[in-house]
């Protein structure tokens, strides 16, 4: 199962926030993250709040989601004070956000659009990975006004696919890159994991350089975890499966990051790199700065002028509260300054 979430304050049924919260609104970049909770099948590695079609439950709908995400953003606007806060990035995470038909991915950008309105050059990102999205897909997401892509790649490696539970065949990651440039997304990221047992020194190399062939403008390369709870760390402790080894993450990370620097790709953040200044993420960056953002979704965190705030996890929990004209917030905490500078 998902890791638990924190303990926290109360939340009033409105999600009403400290004024101290809402006077600074305006003053920092304000943006959303979307968190859409569907897999076709769980990785064994993944601790996301995630959920498969035989985990949701009876009364809990893919196609019913985005009608509960819109009830989010319009509260958001009302908890906000009904300001005009131009949106300068969106990120759709998951899960797959790319297993909801296109034309619902729509209609949530032109939601936070009707409410809030997005920046100019605002950057709109969804996570894919590489067997949920064909070019009529991909077509339809740039028309909608996406225009980032981040490809779950993860590796090039059948092998290392399999342990990780991964399902895409490594083969089609060009033709769905290909097909995303074709479309006219203006940037375009890949999503590496280094240090899955099995994986060599040269299966990683491998994977790095099946990532650049593809001319990405932005690569995130990011450690294996065994997390508690997951199914990789029940084959760990039954002996299945190594523990990662650290020596060998370490090698890992100094490997990747001198083949994308030779490449041209530049070390930005911890497992990020972009060949330039505008492929940087803005929508992590924000994280970084504490600035503002919304978390839509169940168990999406959100940040405002120094309180953080998260939602209930379960699916059918968030809608029953978005129906009833409640929050979906489960609890928060309001951050003092060495808090946030940490």
């Amino acid at each position: 199962m998902p890791s638990a979430l924190p303990e926290g304050d109360p939340v009033p049924s409105d999600g009403a926030l400290p004024e101290p919260a809402i006077a600074g609104l305006g003053n920092r970049p304000f943006g959303f993250y979307v968190h859409v909770p569907f897999c076709t099948v769980r990785c064994g590695y993944c601790d996301f709040n995630t959920y498969t079609a035989d985990e949701l439950g009876r009364g809990v709908s893919r196609a019913t989601y985005v009608d509960h995400a819109i009830a989010e953003v319009r509260l958001a606007r009302e908890v906000l004070g009904g300001r005009d806060l131009p949106v300068q990035t969106v990120f759709l995470g998951g899960g797959t956000p790319t297993l909801l038909p296109a034309a619902d991915l729509g209609r949530l950008l032109g939601a936070i659009d009707d409410a809030f309105g997005l920046a100019p050059g605002a950057e709109v990102t969804t996570e894919a990975n590489p067997d949920s999205v064909d070019p009529a897909y991909l077509d339809a997401l740039r028309s909608a006004g996406y225009n980032r892509l981040s490809l779950g790649m993860q590796s090039a490696v059948p092998h290392v696919l399999t342990t990780l539970d991964r399902t895409h065949d490594p083969a089609r990651v060009p033709g769905v890159v290909e097909a995303a440039r074709a479309a006219g997304f203006d940037q375009l990221s890949l999503d590496l994991i280094y240090g899955t047992p099995g994986e060599s020194a040269a299966d990683w190399v491998t994977s790095v350089e099946a990532a650049l062939a593809c001319a990405p403008d932005h690569v995130s390369a990011y450690s294996l975890i065994v997390e508690e709870g997951t199914a990789l760390a029940r084959r760990v402790k039954r002996g299945e499966l190594p523990m990662p080894d650290d020596d060998d993450l370490a090698d890992k990370y100094v490997a990747v990051d001198d083949l994308l620097r030779a490449a041209g790709l530049d070390w930005y953040e911890v497992s990020n790199w972009s060949r330039d200044g505008a492929a940087r993420c803005r929508h992590n960056l924000a994280y970084w700065r504490g600035d503002d953002w919304w978390g839509i979704g169940p168990g999406a965190h959100s940040h405002v002028g120094g309180v953080r705030w998260w939602n209930v996890k379960h699916p059918a929990a968030y809608g029953d509260r978005l129906a009833a004209g409640v929050s979906p917030a489960h609890a928060r905490e309001v951050l003092d300054e060495e808090t946030r500078r940490v």
